[in-house]
C-alpha cells in the first residue's frame, strides 16, 4: 500500500478493557522511504466531540488507529491548536505506561 485515504477511528483506551473515547476522523497516509506520513481531520464539527478529543489528547496523546477493517496500529496524536487537524506518528513506546492527571477542585 502506498497511500490510504479513508474514514477510521481514533480510540482512547484508558486500560485493555475501559475505551473512554471514541473519534471518527478522515485520514491520508502515504507511504515514504522510511516509515509513513500521515495526517488527518476529525469528522464531527461538534464543540462537544472538538473538545472531548482536546481533552484526551492533553491526558496522553497516545491513541490506537482503527481501519473500517478492524486492524489497529497504535500511534501519537499531534493536534492543531484548535484540535480539529492533526498529524499522527507511529507510537513505540511500552505498551503500559502510567498516566496521571489531577483535576483542581479548589477553582470556583
Amino acid at each position: 500500500m502506498d497511500r490510504f485515504e479513508g474514514r477510521c477511528w481514533l480510540d482512547w483506551w484508558a486500560n485493555t478493557s475501559t475505551l473512554l473515547g471514541s473519534v471518527e476522523v478522515a485520514a491520508v497516509i502515504t507511504a515514504r522511504d522510511r516509515g509513513w506520513d500521515a495526517r488527518g481531520r476529525l469528522l464531527s464539527n461538534t464543540d462537544e466531540d472538538r473538545d472531548g478529543f482536546a481533552f484526551l489528547c492533553d491526558q496522553d496523546p497516545v491513541f490506537t488507529l482503527r481501519f473500517a477493517d478492524g486492524s489497529t496500529v497504535a500511534v501519537t496524536v499531534h493536534p492543531t491548536e484548535d484540535h480539529r487537524r492533526f498529524t499522527l506518528t507511529e507510537y513505540t513506546g511500552p505498551a503500559r505506561r502510567p498516566v496521571e492527571h489531577h483535576i483542581d477542585l479548589t477553582q470556583p
